[in-house]
């Protein structure tokens, strides 16, 4: 039996079938392991199930030894994970991509209705205790139907992003390297576009691309100014694609309307000029929350450490 190393905790149903195969080393709190426990499981390690908390870097790989064979991420983002290290020492690196499509597009789209309507600051106000009253002119937000929503980095969760906004009644423009497939083109009547011109144009911008040290304060200062003053932007991707302290600028100084966040530059801290501000919405990184889509991820993970094991092709090997 292999030794596997699952750095946090995961859904049970994923725990029992490595159990059953493996011999199982299992971080089960709910709090994150300290680094000085992690590197003290790792040592002997045939295979590490990892969480996005979790730094796996050379440090990681030279105490867990020679005979490490593979890190299955649980999560689709992966930058947690030095992929070149684990490619010169032959360890295998998996993610979990599918399975999270449909929540993390939900919440883009929860995050758009929220930041345009107004309905984190208006939910303050009556948990606040705040005199109100209904006028036409009260927290008056913004429509979306005939807007235009620019998607940055059309992949699975872009396309699903768009499909969602079509339905309520928003035209779609992309940027990606490469334009979509026919069908799906057709389908999201979308526009393919280069990055100036979405920025420029769109009424909100969704976040949808990886983050690797090129997408690092992708959206900056410079990329801010481009956009509209009415605009919103949404980043459901990683934190530090956004330049936290740019945005807060932007923000304070309505160089944008708006701004819906689900993820952070250096989470779990969050800017302390985006704290105050109404026209910023805020939640801890909830894309994949739902149990039925954390428990196909860590059962993904699992099947892809399972099948490196074994000495089968892994479904969802990166790098």
């Amino acid at each position: 039996m292999a030794k596997v190393v699952v750095t946090g905790k995961i859904p049970s149903g994923a725990l029992a079938r490595l159990r059953a195969e493996h011999d199982v080393l299992a971080w089960e709190e709910s709090t994150p392991i300290s680094r000085e426990e992690l590197l003290k499981r790792v040592v002997g390690a045939d295979a590490i199930v990892s969480l996005l908390t979790e730094k796996v870097d050379d440090e990681l790989l030279v105490a867990a030894g020679d005979q490490l064979r593979s890190v299955s991420n649980v999560a689709v983002g992966y930058n947690n994970i030095d992929v070149p290290a684990c490619k010169a020492r032959s360890v295998l690196v998996t993610n979990t991509p599918g399975v999270l499509t449909e929540a993390t597009a939900d919440i883009a789209l929860s995050l758009i209705l929220m930041v345009t309507r107004r309905l984190a600051e208006g939910e303050r106000v009556i948990r606040a205790s705040q005199p109100w009253q209904w006028g036409m002119f009260y927290m008056l937000g913004s429509s979306i139907q005939g807007r235009q929503l620019g998607i940055v980095g059309m992949g699975q969760i872009g396309v699903a992003v768009a499909r969602r906004a079509r339905a309520f009644g928003m035209t779609i423009a992309y940027t990606k390297r490469t334009p979509l497939d026919a069908a799906t083109h057709k389908e999201l009547d979308a526009k393919h576009v280069e990055l100036d011109e979405l920025l420029a144009t769109s009424d909100v911008v969704s976040l949808h691309c990886p983050y690797s040290p090129e997408t690092h304060h992708f959206i900056n200062a410079a990329q801010l100014a481009k956009m509209k003053s009415s605009a919103y932007l949404i980043n459901t991707a990683r934190g530090p694609v956004v330049d936290e302290a740019a945005l807060a600028d932007a923000l304070k100084h309505n160089g944008i309307a708006g701004a819906g966040l689900d993820v952070f530059e250096k989470e779990p801290i969050v800017h302390e000029g985006l704290l105050g501000l109404d026209n910023a919405v805020l939640i801890p990184h909830l894309g994949s929350a739902t149990v039925e889509t954390r428990a196909a991820m860590a059962d993904l993970a699992a099947t892809n450490a399972l099948a490196i094991l074994g000495g089968k092709a892994a479904p969802n090997l990166v790098g």
